[in-house]
């Protein structure tokens, strides 16, 4: 599963899978426990693969966070998220030294490592841009 089909909802913990749209919204699968859950336009809803965070010179889309904690950790879990703020923050600085610490919280950062973790733990290790994979196929049929 790549993370365009992943969904944070605000008001809920943890991350979902979209399922299936319906007219009012969508179904959605939670990532930690399984359950089905109906979706409303009302409700705040983030698509993973459009989350970035920012940093001086950029923002850097969250895949691209993702794949180098991935690279650092060499596809195990990082360090827990309930790790204390400056632990999160050093961790993080490592991770990306260019982060904006004024604009990214340590809310934020703790988020990011609880994300992960979670996607690890489900096997979903699949950080590569979903745009860019459209187009290597477009390509491949032209050729």
């Amino acid at each position: 599963m790549k993370l365009d089909k992943v969904l944070s909802i605000s008001g809920k913990p943890g991350l979902y899978e979209l399922k299936a749209q319906t007219r009012g919204g969508f179904l959605a699968e939670s990532l930690v426990d399984g359950k089905k859950i109906p979706v409303s336009m009302r409700n705040n809803v983030s698509i993973l693969s459009e989350i970035a965070i920012y940093t001086y010179t950029e923002e850097i889309p969250l895949r691209e966070v993702f794949q180098k904690i991935y690279e650092k950790e060499e596809g195990k879990p990082s360090i827990d998220h309930k790790s204390s703020k400056n632990e999160l923050t050093d961790y993080f600085s490592e991770i990306l030294p260019e982060y904006d610490d004024d604009r990214v919280y340590p809310s934020d950062i703790k988020k990011v490592i609880q994300w992960y973790n979670l996607l690890i733990s489900k096997n979903i290790t699949d950080f590569s841009d979903p745009k860019e994979d459209e187009e290597t196929k477009k390509e491949e049929k032209e050729n």
